[in-house]
C-alpha cells in the first residue's frame, strides 16, 4: 500500500469452502474511516460478469438468445455502419467482438430513460474495426445489454439486477448509486498527485452506464457472488438460477481476446500450467479492482482498492494469491532485441478514445509515453504517467517496464503488411496517418 500510494484495500479469499475477508486502511485521506470487509468500493467493469450473468438468466428463461439480432429486443437499434448495427447479435455484446467505439461515457441524466437515450445515441458511434474481426473491450456494449434487460424485463436495469441476482444471492450491501452508497461506510477514490494520493471527482459514474460499470460493492458480497459462480447454479435455498451448463458456458472460450487472454460471456479466460482462471478487472474513477475465480479448484479471490494505481497493488497480491493458494505462477517473459529497422517502422503516434500514445525511438530501444484525454473531466485531471521502457517477447507483442505501467502488455496488429492497431489493455489504438 505504501509502495502503490493505495490509501485503502479490502481483501475476500474463497479457498477449500472457507472465506476470508478483511480490510487495511481508511476509506479517504480526506475523511478517514478504516476499511473493512464491508466497505463499499466501485467494484467498476467487474459489474459486467453481472450485467451477463443477468443476461443468462433470462436465456435461462426463454426470453433471450445469444445468437438473436440485436434488433429482436431493440428494433430501433442504429449505429454509424448500418450494417453492423442490422447483424450484430446478443453474443457479439457479451463477448466485445461487436468492432464500434467501446469508450463512450455520455452523461444521459439519472432518470430511467438514461439507458435508452445513450442506446439512441449509439447511432452517431463509428465502427472502429470490421464486424467479428478484431476483438477490442467495448464498453458501450453492455450499455445495450442492459437495455435489452430492461425491454424484456419491463423493469429498470438496477430493479432487475437486484431482483434476479442480487436478492436470491443475499448480496444485501450491494447496490447501484451515490444516493444508496451513502449511509454505507464507502471508500471514494485517489488520483496521486505528486506522488501522494489525493480524493478525486467525481465519484460514480453516469447511470447510462452503470451496467456498465456502476455496481458498489464488498467483497464479503463478491465472494458470494464467486460462490456461485464456482457451484451448481442454485442459490444458498437451493433454487436454481442457472442450469449448470449454461454457468459453464459463462466460462467457456467463446472468442479470442488480446494476448494470450480469450474471453466467456464477459469474463476474461487464461489458462496457467493446466489451470483456467476466470477472472474481471475493474477501473472506476481512482479505484481499481479484480475478481479472480479457478473453477477447477474452487477456488476465487477479491481485491478492491481506492487508487489510481491500484492495479499494481491488486496484481501483486493475486500472483501471491496463485503461487500459495493454487501452486502456479504465471511464466516469467524473455525478452528480445528486435532489429533497429523494426524499432523504427513501429515507432509513432496512437490514438483512442481515452488516451493516445506515441512510441518513441531511444536508445534502448522504444519509449512508451501516454497522454490522457480525460473525458471524465476529473478534478484534478489524471497526471500522465511517465515514460516507460518498451520491452518485446516477440515482433508483434512487449511489456512495458517502468512506473505506473510496469507489466502492461501489448501488441500491434497488421492490415495488408502494414501495422495498423496497437492494443494495450484491450483497448485498439489506430496508428495516426493510415
Amino acid at each position: 500500500m505504501s509502495r502503490y500510494h493505495v490509501p485503502g484495500v479490502a481483501v475476500g479469499i474463497l479457498h477449500d469452502g472457507t472465506v476470508d475477508v478483511d480490510g487495511w486502511g481508511v476509506t479517504s485521506v480526506e475523511h478517514p474511516l478504516p476499511v473493512d470487509a464491508d466497505t463499499l468500493f466501485q467494484i467498476a467493469s467487474v459489474t459486467k460478469t453481472i450485467t451477463a450473468t443477468v443476461i443468462m438468466r433470462l436465456v435461462e428463461q426463454g426470453k433471450v438468445r445469444l445468437d438473436a439480432p440485436v434488433r429482436t429486443y431493440i428494433p430501433t437499434f442504429a449505429l454509424k455502419d448500418t450494417d453492423a448495427a442490422a447483424r450484430a447479435t446478443v453474443k457479439h455484446l457479451v463477448t466485445h467482438t461487436g468492432g464500434w467505439l467501446g469508450d463512450c461515457f455520455a452523461d444521459f441524466g439519472n432518470g430511467d430513460d438514461s439507458l435508452e437515450r445513450y442506446v439512441a445515441a449509439m447511432v452517431d458511434l463509428e465502427q472502429i474495426t470490421p464486424l467479428g474481426e478484431i476483438w477490442h473491450y467495448s464498453n458501450s456494449s453492455f450499455t445495450v445489454l442492459g437495455r435489452i434487460i430492461e425491454v424484456v424485463t419491463g423493469r429498470t436495469y438496477e430493479w432487475a439486477t437486484r431482483e434476479l441476482l442480487f436478492a436470491p444471492l443475499g448480496m444485501d450491501h450491494s447496490v447501484f448509486s451515490a444516493a444508496e452508497a451513502i449511509v454505507h461506510r464507502t471508500s471514494v477514490g485517489h488520483q496521486i498527485t505528486d506522488e501522494q494520493p489525493r480524493v478525486v471527482r467525481p465519484w460514480a459514474f453516469p447511470r447510462a452506464t452503470t451496467p456498465v460499470g456502476g455496481v458498489v460493492s464488498t467483497v464479503r458480497d463478491l465472494m458470494t457472488y464467486a460462490r456461485f459462480h464456482l457451484g451448481d447454479g442454485t442459490a444458498s435455498d437451493g433454487s436454481r438460477l442457472l442450469s449448470e451448463e449454461n454457468l459453464a458456458l459463462m466460462r467457456t472460450p467463446q472468442a479470442n481476446a488480446d494476448l494470450d487472454r480469450r474471453v466467456g460471456i464477459a469474463w476474461f479466460l487464461r489458462d496457467v500450467q493446466g489451470l483456467r482462471l476466470q477472472y474481471h478487472g475493474g477501473v472506476a474513477i481512482g479505484q481499481q479492482g479484480v475478481l479472480m475465480l479457478a473453477p477447477q479448484r474452487g477456488a476465487a479471490i477479491a481485491v478492491q482498492t481506492n487508487s489510481v494505481r491500484g492495479g499494481l497493488l491488486h496484481g501483486d497480491v493475486t500472483k501471491w494469491w496463485q503461487k500459495h493458494y493454487l501452486g502456479i505462477e504465471q511464466p516469467a517473459p524473455v525478452y528480445v532485441e528486435l532489429a533497429p529497422s523494426r524499432y523504427a517502422k513501429l515507432a509513432g503516434h496512437y490514438t483512442a478514445e481515452l488516451s493516445d500514445a506515441r512510441l518513441e525511438l531511444a536508445d534502448t530501444g522504444l519509449l512508451y509515453r501516454s497522454h490522457s484525454h480525460n473525458r471524465l473531466r476529473n478534478d484534478p485531471p489524471p497526471q500522465d504517467p511517465p515514460p516507460s521502457r518498451v520491452a518485446f517477447t516477440s515482433d508483434d507483442q512487449f511489456t512495458l517496464l517502468d512506473g505506473p505501467l510496469k507489466d502492461t502488455r501489448g501488441e500491434f496488429l497488421h492490415a495488408n503488411g502494414d501495422v495498423r492497431f496497437m492494443r494495450v489493455g484491450g483497448r485498439v489504438y489506430r496508428r495516426a496517418g493510415i
